[in-house]
């Protein structure tokens, strides 16, 4: 709520208190801060958070939109809904980054470094994009047509097998990377759920030199299905 940054969302969902109002023909809602900070946010945020904040409710798509873009001249209903259909970008994004990258699990103990290997993972992240960035503008076509993983791909073989700093290593790398396209599949949706079944075996809730000392002592536990 502090953010000045427009937005669009989807408006199903309400938690702050909220009043509707229409001025020609625009369903304007004003949310209104609560009087006691909600369980869920911090003392911090709710300080930070705005008394009220005005958005612009309208349908689109089946679905019931809100934003802060209040002019339907400046952003029709058309943009709006393209903008939401969008969205799915910001799915493949964070796949990207937690298991393209790795950020699924982060290895370090402390906060401080906890947020340092998450800048770590940005950065490679955004590094990854400038090539796509730079192999679209050479191909001609734009960067979301173009393969996150099979960047990622050959960029790590170009590091093992030649060098990165020549400028054939990196022209062949550009003409590489845009040699591979993703389908375009606007409106696609799926489920947020695995096909794979997890092994079933217990977590390890104590130390390994415990857990081999309770082996060798009592053998391994039965299989529990």
């Amino acid at each position: 709520m502090a953010c000045s940054k427009n937005m669009a969302l989807d408006g199903t969902a309400r938690t702050f208190a909220w009043v509707k109002v229409s001025v020609r023909k625009i369903d304007l809602i004003e949310l209104k801060k609560p009087e006691r900070r909600p369980p869920w946010m911090s003392q911090a945020h709710y300080e930070q958070a705005p008394e009220s904040l005005t958005v612009r409710e309208l349908k689109a798509g089946g679905k019931t939109l809100v934003t802060t873009l209040h002019c339907p001249k400046q952003t029709p209903k058309t943009a709006l809904k393209s903008l939401y259909k969008g969205r799915w970008h910001v799915e493949l994004d964070l796949r990207n980054l937690k298991a393209m990258l790795g950020l699924g699990k982060l290895s370090c103990k402390t906060p401080g470094m906890a947020v340092k290997e998450l800048w770590v993972y940005l950065l490679a992240h955004n590094l990854i994009r400038m090539l796509m960035a730079q192999s679209a503008l050479l191909a001609d076509c734009l960067p979301r047509e173009l393969s996150f993983k099979h960047s990622i791909q050959l960029w790590l073989a170009l590091r093992q097998y030649g060098s990165p700093e020549e400028e054939d290593g990196l022209s062949n790398l550009l003409t590489l990377i845009a040699q591979r396209r993703v389908g375009n599949r606007p409106g696609r949706i799926e489920p947020r759920a695995i096909k794979r079944r997890p092994q079933a075996y217990p977590l390890l809730t104590q130390s390994r030199r415990s857990a081999r000392a309770e082996v060798r002592k009592n053998g391994h536990a039965k299989h529990v299905k």
